[in-house]
């Protein structure tokens, strides 16, 4: 039976790469000039080989209801939670012009990149991180078109922001699984693939801790933002995603993936879409910022009470 304390010290070293990334900011060792090709190359290059490294071979995604179920719970429960985070808006007092869009975006949207993949790589197998990749294409999705139009208030959808590297990989290895092709994926060049983005989820975390080293001075903290965004996104939101885990016919690869990501906190998107099309900025950055440290404390108990519930044992050291 795994315990609080057990998770806890397996996802430490995470927080870890974040407060080191804060210190390096804060010491003017990674400066922001560095932040943009740093993430460019991890983003067009690095996290896409590493993508497609463990997409290659999995043997969960040679079926096809497992492929779209997981797409499909990706874009549904990203919606589910910004619905939760626009009601609970409302109830702490926003209105539209007030930041409600921003707040119910930025409350119910949770982290499902360079946070998850190292929680998921961690505590399960490759298999379930495959079926994250393939998750978070419903996650992407549900981002650019329903997200979009909850903070511009407008119809127009981005297409072109679906058409980047980590899509392009995901999409190509699942034809390659699909095609039984990916067994002939093998020597010195599948070698070089999985060398090439070995280094991409650290280095993101790295980044990440330096973009909230940034955001931690922005703005005067909200009590009742901060109190809000962490009854959507540590309380309701979690709830959703672990009955989803337990009552939904769905892969155990699957399963993992919900139960991990029922623990994460706010997504950082949402600051970029608010700068895009007129949101609060500074009220997506007050939730990054407070979920993302009071999930230190919140995670480990989140994947220990839901793996009890639903019946799953992670790989823990």
């Amino acid at each position: 039976m795994i315990s609080p304390w057990d998770v806890l010290g397996s996802v430490l070293p995470i927080y870890l790469l974040l407060v080191a990334g804060s210190v390096l900011r804060w010491t003017g060792v990674l400066s922001k000039g560095l932040d943009e090709g740093v993430m460019r190359v991890v983003y067009t290059i690095m996290l896409p080989a590493f993508m497609l490294d463990k997409i290659l071979g999995s043997e969960a995604l040679r079926s096809g209801s497992v492929v779209l179920g997981s797409i499909a719970l990706g874009f549904g429960l990203m919606l589910a939670g910004t619905a939760i985070g626009m009601g609970v808006g409302r109830v702490i007092g926003l209105e539209r012009g007030t930041g409600m869009r921003t707040f119910g975006l930025a409350s119910g949207c949770q982290n499902f990149g360079f946070t998850a993949v190292p929680v998921v790589q961690i505590l399960w197998s490759t298999s379930a991180l495959a079926i994250l990749f393939v998750h978070n294409i419903g996650c992407e999705l549900a981002m650019w078109t329903v997200g979009v139009m909850v903070m511009s208030a407008e119809r127009g959808i981005p297409w072109r922001r679906m058409v980047n590297g980590p899509v392009i990989a995901v999409l190509g290895g699942l034809l390659l699984v699909a095609l039984g092709w990916d067994v002939h994926c093998t020597g010195p060049a599948r070698r070089a693939l999985s060398m090439i983005g070995v280094g991409a989820i650290p280095l993101a975390v790295l980044i990440t801790g330096c973009t909230i080293a940034d955001l931690v001075a922005a703005e005067r903290p909200s009590t009742k933002i901060i109190l809000g965004s962490s009854l959507v996104r540590l309380v309701l939101a979690p709830l959703v995603f672990l009955a989803a885990a337990k009552y939904l016919p769905i892969a155990t690869e699957l399963r993992q993936v919900l139960v991990v990501q029922a623990s994460m906190p706010a997504a950082v998107t949402p600051i970029m879409l608010a700068r895009m099309y007129g949101g609060r900025t500074a009220i997506a950055a007050q939730i990054v910022v407070f979920t993302t440290g009071l999930s230190l404390f919140s995670l480990p108990w989140i994947i220990t009470l839901g793996c009890r519930w639903i019946g799953l044992h992670p790989l823990l050291p």
